[in-house]
């Protein structure tokens, strides 16, 4: 079988060129919307790491999942339950929320 360049044209498959516009147009758009959504930063991840704690260690003592755990560290909402949680993962105490969440609004 051969490589016929005019018959991805013909039935209409995107080039590479058009998947990479798309893919760096769908990047674009996400990043738009992380700024929409409100991601506020915190910092789960920089005391994980001084405890010296991987995600899945965190995950496991919060009892939560690894994808929660992700996403709370790059800013993204969660209930106050998964908050204490990971305060408490953390060996911090419920005073502790400010410095590692910051303010509520």
């Amino acid at each position: 079988m051969t490589y016929d360049p005019k018959a991805r044209e013909a039935i209409g498959t995107p080039s590479d060129v058009e998947l990479e516009t798309t893919a760096t147009s769908t990047d674009k758009a996400m990043v738009k919307e992380r700024r929409k959504s409100g991601n506020k930063p915190n910092n789960v991840r920089k005391i994980r790491i001084e405890r010296m704690m991987s995600k899945a260690e965190l995950a496991r003592r919060a009892n939560l999942s690894v994808l929660t755990i992700d996403r709370v560290e790059k800013g993204f909402g969660c209930r106050m339950d998964t908050k204490r949680k990971i305060l408490e993962a953390l060996g911090l105490t419920l005073a502790d929320r400010v410095r590692v969440f910051g303010e509520e609004e």
